[in-house]
């Protein structure tokens, strides 16, 4: 079965982003206290208050509507109660926009802008404001006024899984549902001695949340205690987390997840994610030397991207990873190596890594003075820089490196470096993007796989 999901093609908009741009900066201009808010972010956490842009909110009659289609936003459809027209672009990371008619002056047609955070109690702390938030604790979307000046309006908001604009009232047990559908994934069993026994469990699991919360919900709450397990791991997301906890950020800025698998559970991991609504978007093969791909999804209902990473073969790339099993190798590349020592990233072994948006060269220094350093960068174009943490190095189990052992694999040399000195396990990604970019580098991305081979630490085998 042949599967076209690979033939996507992501494209840069410099006009749109320009725009926005200049807008933004307009509405900064006549409001001042958000000029010191983006400058606490910058030197506080070294992100930019532009990746944590929710939505806008213009005032303008037919010609700014054209003018937004010019620049590839197309009218969506509106939530069930919201009257006003939205604009959302699809083949770009930009923030929707909302029309809200009447006339006014360029410089007056950017009304509110909405930030997202992870907690607004937090956030509204950090600036010292006391307001009512709308919206029930935890649910899918709530909002906050934030400041008003000049007939201008800042606005935050939290969004698990909803699309809309209009703050949502839930039930009075929702909460403990909501936390109780967490605490049962964070604590699930990760451990198997049988990883198709684990993947089984697993995706019952999936099955059993998205009954008890629906889907979206249940796919937010996964993601957060997998980050949150991710983090426990990783020394760099400690670090930056803390640093973005202060103004109630939170991973609000997460750009993707990276899972690894291995060949014989890549289908079950892909069938996990489409029970949580994940679909499928582009495809990655980094060439026969390489020996890796990977398979992008998306979850459009609360915006999560996943990178899920495998060994491939060339004569693989056509396939339907949904329908059909990859047959188990001998060899292993870098991904199959990585999921031998530590397991399933979906099991005992976590996330790989994952990606935010930061202020790229000043989360390099800034970080760089909290001891955690970064590796070169892999990306380095005016639309898209990338770069990698140095690695958490994590214990191996005897028992996977005597496997690798018996199936000759590692040399001795490497069986006993990896025993004394531990295997990397993750990363965080400093990202940015700017221009509207969608996309990854292949050619970057398979560079940094292959520069993350556990076996480059003690030699070739």
């Amino acid at each position: 079965m042949t599967d076209h999901s690979r033939h996507i093609t992501w494209n840069r908009f410099p006009e749109t982003d320009q725009f926005l741009l200049d807008s933004l900066q307009a509405f900064t201009d006549s409001f001042h206290i958000i000029g010191t808010l983006k400058e606490s972010l910058l030197t506080g956490t070294s992100t930019r208050w532009s990746d944590f842009i929710d939505h806008l909110r213009f005032r303008g009659g037919k010609n700014l509507m054209k003018k937004l289609l010019s620049l590839g936003y197309k009218e969506g459809n509106a939530q069930e109660g919201e009257k006003e027209k939205v604009f959302f672009h699809d083949g770009a990371i930009f923030p929707p926009i909302i029309l809200s008619g009447g006339d006014a002056t360029p410089q007056e047609k950017l009304q509110v802008a909405a930030i997202s955070v992870a907690d607004l109690a937090v956030f509204l702390n950090s600036q010292g404001i006391h307001s009512e938030i709308e919206g029930t604790v935890l649910s899918p979307f709530r909002k906050v006024k934030v400041w008003e000046e000049n007939n201008r309006e800042l606005w935050a908001v939290e969004r698990r899984s909803f699309s809309g604009f209009t703050s949502q009232e839930m039930p009075p047990d929702y909460p403990a549902h909501y936390l109780q559908g967490f605490q049962k994934w964070f604590l699930r069993q990760r451990d198997f001695d049988n990883p198709a026994a684990g993947l089984d469990f697993t995706i019952k699991l999936a099955e059993e949340l998205v009954s008890e919360l629906g889907q979206n919900m249940a796919a937010w709450v996964v993601f957060a205690a997998e980050r949150n397990f991710w983090q426990i791991k990783n020394r760099a997301g400690q670090v930056q987390k803390r640093r973005q906890d202060v103004y109630g950020l939170g991973w609000a800025n997460h750009d993707h997840h990276t899972f690894r698998s291995s060949r014989e559970f890549f289908s079950a991991l892909l069938h996990l994610l489409s029970i949580l609504g994940f679909e499928r978007r582009e495809k990655f093969y980094a060439g026969e030397e390489a020996g890796w791909g990977a398979q992008v999804l998306e979850q459009p209902g609360c915006g999560l991207v996943v990178f899920a990473d495998v060994d491939l073969a060339a004569e693989e790339l056509e396939m339907d990873f949904m329908q059909q099993d990859l047959s188990p190798r001998k060899e292993k590349g870098t991904v199959g190596l990585w999921c031998a020592l530590h397991g399933e990233s979906i099991l005992e072994a976590g996330l790989h890594h994952l990606a935010c948006r930061l202020a790229f060269s000043e989360a390099r220094n800034d970080l760089e003075r909290e001891g955690v350093y970064m590796l070169p960068p892999f990306s380095s174009f005016p639309f898209l820089k990338q770069a990698f943490t140095q690695g958490e190095r994590w214990a191996v189990p005897e028992e996977n490196l005597q496997q690798l052992s018996r199936e000759g694999l590692l040399s001795d040399h490497q069986i006993h470096a990896f025993s004394r000195e531990g295997g990397i396990g993750s990363h965080l990604e400093n990202i940015q993007r700017d221009e509207g970019f969608k996309g990854f580098n292949q050619q970057s991305v398979s560079a940094i796989i292959k520069r993350t081979d556990p076996r480059l630490d003690f030699g070739a085998a």
